[in-house]
């Protein structure tokens, strides 16, 4: 179909003027959200564990038409929900061609616009925006300006159109009247001065606001949207109480509320697929990972307050999967098979997102996240071996042996060093997690149950010397004793 082309054209298609000219841009969200709802389709793809929590406060407050705030620590997918309402705009809106503002044909606000169309009538040409150009957003920070948001004088389009400073045509528009008849994010809203937030509820409600002194009404159809940290609003700033008044909804979000819902929105968004190459991430793998984000939410010595961002599960089994993938270039191999040891290679995806109490900063960053793996592997262990019996491989380690491997150590050689194990392998058969057959699995199974045993203070295991009994001098089983009985041979 043809779209309309001038305003003459526009007025005999399906924009007619009785449906662009009175219907906000709020209202349009929410005969959108209604369609949505009563065909049952989801509202916001790829928003995960949110669905009986803050989907339906989010669509309650487009209903009423209400600007809102969504109130929730880092990580909380706050920006993608906002982004994501695009999606509750019309494919296309009609505006004056040329237009900075998104100018509605039929109630230009604009100076330039209503010029234009005073010269041109029916002839004045019109122009299409797509709902993703109708979504702006601004990150708030100390030094954003009045002039950002709202706009500023331009001497130079002064100078050449031969116009007064306080004529509206003189004026470089910020990124709210670039809004207009859309949506208008701000991100982090605590952190914008007092005086910028000032000038944008006035703006939104009464239409008016003054550049360099002189007074300009500016009627702007806008959703207005935010989301803050709620440490925010007391550590680096606060939201002026007759904004915060303006603002109908105050949704607040939260982390995933189970493993479960924290693993599939990890795998969601982690990047698992490594140029076409298999990658099989066994689901304890991904449990234990995100169990690390839920010891870390509870301990004591990681701040509360700031949160553990769902960024730290994604970045740890990115770089678990990284380390299994070296694993593979340095022994070669058809496919990428992550392990236990490859969570203890991801500390760094784990150190640099923790904020620590005074007790986590003594101990250090490395030692509490060492810690919450061994924490998070022992509750894994627990939910796939909590019945099964490793007296056998306790008693192997009691006995005085030992086990070293390392992460880049091939499947076959780990299997070499662990059937001298007592029970071991028989355990993780004995389990269902992995099949014989599947060398790289077994191993990873393997490990599974050693670290288990670990953190359940069974067995022992450092650096240096590897997994041992609680207590003795062990003797030496594994890779590199290998290698030095065959030197001593």
């Amino acid at each position: 179909m043809q779209m309309p082309r001038t305003l003459s054209e526009l007025r005999s298609s399906e924009f007619t003027e009785q449906r662009v000219r009175t219907r906000s841009v709020k209202d349009e969200m929410r005969e959108n959200l209604i369609a949505k709802l009563s065909r049952g389709e989801n509202l916001f793809p790829g928003i995960l564990g949110y669905d009986d929590s803050v989907i339906p406060q989010l669509a309650n407050a487009i209903l009423a038409r209400h600007n809102f705030i969504l109130l929730g620590l880092r990580g909380q997918a706050k920006s993608r929900i906002l982004r994501a309402l695009a999606g509750l705009l019309d494919d296309l809106m009609p505006v004056i061609e040329g237009c900075e503002i998104n100018d509605n044909p039929y109630a230009p606000i604009c100076k330039g616009c209503r010029l234009v169309i005073e010269e041109r009538g029916d002839r004045t040409p019109v122009a299409f925006v797509p709902r993703e150009n109708r979504y702006v957003e601004k990150l708030a920070t100390p030094d954003v300006t009045i002039a950002d948001l709202i706009g500023d004088l331009d001497p130079i389009k002064a100078a050449r159109g031969g116009h007064l400073l306080s004529d509206e045509l003189t004026i470089h528009y910020g990124l709210l009247p670039r809004a207009n008849r859309g949506i208008f994010a701000i991100n982090e809203l605590p952190d914008l001065a007092s005086k910028v937030q000032v000038g944008l509820f006035n703006i939104m409600q009464e239409g008016d606001v003054q550049i360099k002194g002189y007074p300009i009404r500016m009627p702007l159809d806008v959703a207005l949207v935010f989301s803050a940290n709620p440490e925010d609003y007391t550590a680096r700033g606060k939201i002026i109480t007759p904004l915060k008044d303006r603002i109908g909804s105050e949704i607040s979000t939260h982390y995933p509320a189970t493993v479960e819902e924290g693993i599939e929105i990890t795998r969601q968004e982690a990047w698992l697929s490594r140029d076409g190459i298999p990658t099989a991430v066994p689901e304890f793998i991904m449990r234990v990972v995100e169990q690390i984000a839920f010891e870390a939410r509870k301990d004591q010595r990681v701040d509360r307050r700031s949160g553990v961002s769902q960024r730290l599960p994604i970045s740890v089994i990115e770089n678990v999967v990284s380390n299994a993938e070296r694993r593979r270039l340095i022994n070669g191999g058809e496919s990428i098979a992550p392990r236990i040891s490859d969570i203890y290679a991801a500390l760094p995806s784990i150190t640099g997102k923790l904020e620590l109490e005074y007790e986590g900063e003594q101990r250090g960053a490395s030692t509490v996240a060492r810690e919450l793996i061994r924490t998070a592997v022992g509750k894994t262990f627990e939910t796939y071996f909590g019945h099964v019996d490793s007296s056998d491989i306790v008693a192997w380690f009691n006995d005085g042996g030992a086990l070293r491997v390392s992460d880049t150590d091939n499947a076959d050689l780990c299997l070499k060093s662990f059937r001298h194990v007592t029970g071991l392998l028989d355990v993780a058969a004995e389990s269902g997690l992995a099949d014989r057959s599947q060398p790289e699995a077994v191993v990873a199974v393997c490990e599974l149950i050693l670290e288990g045993l670990h953190a359940q203070k069974k067995i022992s295991r450092s650096e240096e010397r590897g997994y041992v009994a609680a207590r003795s001098e062990p003797r030496a089983y594994g890779y590199d004793a290998l290698n030095r009985s065959r030197k001593v041979n």
